[in-house]
């Protein structure tokens, strides 16, 4: 069987430096949370050499939220949440996986929030396949997050978002989030935002409201 190969499209051997110059502010993740959910669809994740394009996300909203961690209030592993804009939050899920989050809320109104990066699509650094980060622990294996990146603003040279393409309207899905059946009512919210038919999102949008 072949190897697979290694992205070098785009924005070539030198791809984390070029990006860098799109790298996105800390105050762009100081607005609504969806806000936020929805813009980062088509931004570049960058760790070290490693790139990847988000092609799905989930918004967690504040306390209210019934299937977000801000409902327990401030805790040890979510106080970051309740803190700056642009900041990492990384967790690890069932033992098994470490999920990588970006904390965004508008704080002159909301108490706290954040976003699941739950899909990417590989752009530098990682093999040319939409499976390498298909899926929310998939994700952190390809761009090698783990914990030790949980609490970083994401204004570092090494950990960071930038701008990369624009998603048009018409090519956003929104669906109820994954595995949050216990939320109630909040379960059927469409917080799951993702490109309409990209082969690297994690599976088929189910229908909310």
């Amino acid at each position: 069987m072949p190897a697979r190969r290694t992205t070098r499209g785009g924005p070539g051997a030198h791809a984390t430096a070029a990006l860098r110059a799109r790298r996105l502010p800390l105050t762009w993740f100081a607005r609504d949370t969806e806000v936020v959910a929805r813009g980062l669809l088509g931004c570049a994740l960058v760790h070290r050499g490693r790139a990847a394009v988000i092609v799905e996300t989930e918004a967690y909203l504040g306390p209210s939220d019934r299937a977000s961690h801000a409902r327990f209030g401030p805790t040890p592993r979510n106080r970051v949440m309740f803190g700056a804009s642009g900041t990492s939050y990384v967790y690890l899920c069932y033992g098994v996986h470490e999920l990588f989050n970006i904390v965004a809320r508008d704080e002159r109104t909301a108490e706290a929030g954040a976003v699941l990066v739950r899909a990417a699509a590989p752009l530098a650094g990682l093999a040319d396949d939409p499976e390498v980060a298909r899926g929310p622990g998939k994700l952190t294996r390809a761009l090698a997050l783990s914990r030790a990146q949980h609490g970083v603003r994401l204004d570092a040279d090494e950990l960071f978002v930038a701008a990369w393409r624009e998603v048009r309207a018409g090519a956003v899905v929104r669906s109820p989030r994954v595995g949050v059946d216990y939320a109630g009512a909040w379960a059927r919210r469409r917080l799951r935002f993702s490109i309409a038919g990209h082969p690297a999102v994690s599976r088929p949008p189910r229908r909310g409201r």
